[in-house]
C-alpha cells in the first residue's frame, strides 16, 4: 500500500471525516422526523426557527456530496495519486461544519459550537495537506 506510506496523514483524515459525515447523514436519512424534531427545538428562540427543514435538507446534501468526493478522493489517491477530488470533498466538508457552526452560534449553543471547533481543525489540516 504505497499510497499509505506517501499520504498517510490525508488517508487518515479523510476516512475520519467519510466516518463522520456518512454516519451524521444516515442518522438524518433514518429518522428524519426526529431530527428534525430535535433541531426545531434546538433552534425555537433562534432567527432559524422556522427554516429548520430546508437549511438541514442543505446540510445534508452538502455531507452526502462530502462523502462521495471523499470516498471517490481516497480512491483516486490510490490509483493515481492525484488529490483533486479529495480536497473537494473535504472543502464541502469544511463548508458544511461552518454551517452547523452558525446554526449553533444563532441558537446560543456555545458548547455545541466549541466541539465543532475539534471537527473544523482537523478539516482546515486536510484541505492544507491536500492543497499542497
Amino acid at each position: 500500500m504505497r499510497f499509505l506510506s506517501e499520504y498517510p496523514t490525508e488517508v487518515l483524515i479523510l476516512f475520519f471525516l467519510i466516518i463522520t459525515f456518512v454516519l451524521s447523514s444516515l442518522e438524518k436519512i433514518l429518522d428524519w422526523s426526529g431530527t428534525v424534531s430535535f433541531i426545531e427545538n434546538h433552534f425555537i428562540n433562534s432567527p432559524l426557527k422556522n427554516k429548520v427543514q430546508p437549511l438541514l435538507a442543505i446540510v445534508l446534501i452538502i455531507e452526502i456530496a462530502a462523502c462521495i468526493l471523499m470516498i471517490l478522493g481516497v480512491y483516486q489517491l490510490y490509483t493515481s495519486g492525484v488529490k483533486e477530488i479529495a480536497l473537494l470533498g473535504i472543502e464541502l466538508s469544511a463548508l458544511s461544519i461552518l454551517c452547523m457552526l452558525i446554526g449553533q452560534r444563532l441558537a446560543k449553543d456555545y458548547a455545541g459550537a466549541m466541539s465543532l471547533a475539534v471537527y473544523f481543525i482537523i478539516t482546515a489540516f486536510g484541505v492544507f495537506l491536500l492543497n499542497r
